[in-house]
């Protein structure tokens, strides 16, 4: 049974983000780009991730919502710190999580990648449930869209240097990609 239907993960929750586009090419999933967020920064737990990228976060919450209100970003799937999954853009969408960024040469990650967000900081460990739900998610996606492989999985610093930090140095690379079956 897959995992995958419709390009939705039939075991995450869903919650619609307005923050996305069609894809150029639908058939061109070729990326996995792999994130880490929090907040506010280094705050775990509640809804502010969730209502950020759905456009509703409170600026008036914290000082730091005041600096990112005006942003809108997405990213298909969030993986919280116990593990649990939220999907708010369908896999043959656009979501606008990589921002300017280039990998092999190609620019405008966002239209031939997915974007999965960690909950979590680029200087903390992440949980062992989260390393469970990607390396189960990253291996129902390798089998859903042929052009994705354990080779073709990035971090957001890897694709925006100098820009972008995460997922982080705590972020174990090895441990997750030696899982990926493909």
């Amino acid at each position: 049974m897959s995992l995958i239907k419709n390009h939705l993960l039939v075991e995450a929750k869903q919650m619609a983000s307005p923050h996305f586009d069609e894809r150029p090419d639908e058939e061109d999933i070729s990326l996995l780009v792999i994130h880490n967020i929090s907040l506010p920064p280094n705050q775990f737990g509640g809804s502010h991730i969730e209502d950020f990228f759905q456009g509703k976060l409170n600026s008036k919450l914290h000082p730091y919502f005041e600096i990112i209100r005006d942003l809108r970003v997405s990213s298909h799937l969030l993986i919280k710190r116990d593990g649990e999954v939220v999907q708010f853009v369908p896999f043959n969408q656009r979501a606008w999580h990589a921002g300017v960024s280039s990998y092999e040469g190609r620019e405008a990650c966002n239209d031939f990648s997915i974007g999965i967000e960690l909950e979590g900081a680029d200087d903390l460990p992440f949980s062992q449930e989260q390393y469970k739900q990607l390396t189960k998610v990253t291996n129902a996606l390798t089998a859903s869209y042929p052009l994705l492989s354990k080779d073709r999985i990035s971090g957001h610093s890897d694709i925006a240097p100098g820009r972008k930090t995460d997922p982080g140095q705590y972020f174990q690379w090895s441990n997750y990609l030696d899982q990926i079956e493909t």
